[in-house]
Parts: structure tokens; sequence; C-alpha cells
């Protein structure tokens, strides 16, 4: 399985689904882009196009999560979690595919 999410991450991806009006077919879309500091970005958006030759489906505590298999490469055993604090809040990405990352966790190498 290339990328496992965690409860918390879970809900938070349900609550945004709901408050989004979006339809059930809606899945979490899971993604690798060339980009941010580091050289890779990490994409997280809802999509409704899934295609059986280019991507992987996986339900993760209810919620879809498709991921195209040029990025399930760069993210075979990285972890989707939520972090909430004072200062911020958001999704992270715990990637041991990663041999450097930025300071904001967007971006790795």
């Amino acid at each position: 399985m290339a990328v496992n999410v965690t409860e918390e991450a879970a809900l938070e991806l349900k609550r945004a689904h709901s408050e989004g009006n979006l339809a059930t077919d809606t899945f979490v879309r899971v993604g690798v882009v060339a980009g941010g500091c580091s050289g890779f970005e990490y994409s997280l958006s809802f999509d409704d196009k899934y295609d059986d030759e280019k991507d992987s489906r996986y339900n993760q505590h209810g919620v879809e999560v498709v991921v195209d298999k040029k990025s399930a490469l760069l993210l075979d055993g990285a972890v989707i979690g939520w972090h909430k604090s004072l200062e911020r809040q958001g999704f992270t990405f715990e990637n041991p595919n990663a041999t450097k990352s930025c300071g904001c966790g967007k971006s790795f190498q």
C-alpha cells in the first residue's frame, strides 16, 4: 500500500468533504508534483476522475484514497496525519522515502 492515512487525518478529510458538499463519488487524490524548496511537493486534493491504468485506489478509515502510480513510487509507506496546535493546523506527511525535507514539511527530496 502506497499511502496510509491516520484516523485523525481521515476524520478531517471526511469533514472537508462534507463541508464542501462534494459528490459521494469524490475521493481524495494524493500525489507528488515537481516544485517546492526541496524538489518535490506533496499534493492533496479532492477528485472524481479515476484511471484504472494510472491510479491505485485504497480505503483508509472510510476515506477513498487514490494515488497515481508514478507518485506511489515516491510515497510508498508514507503516512498522512493531522496536526493541530496553537501555532498551526494541517495535514502532515511522514515519508520514509524522503532524504531531505523543508521546514514547512510540504516539500521533500
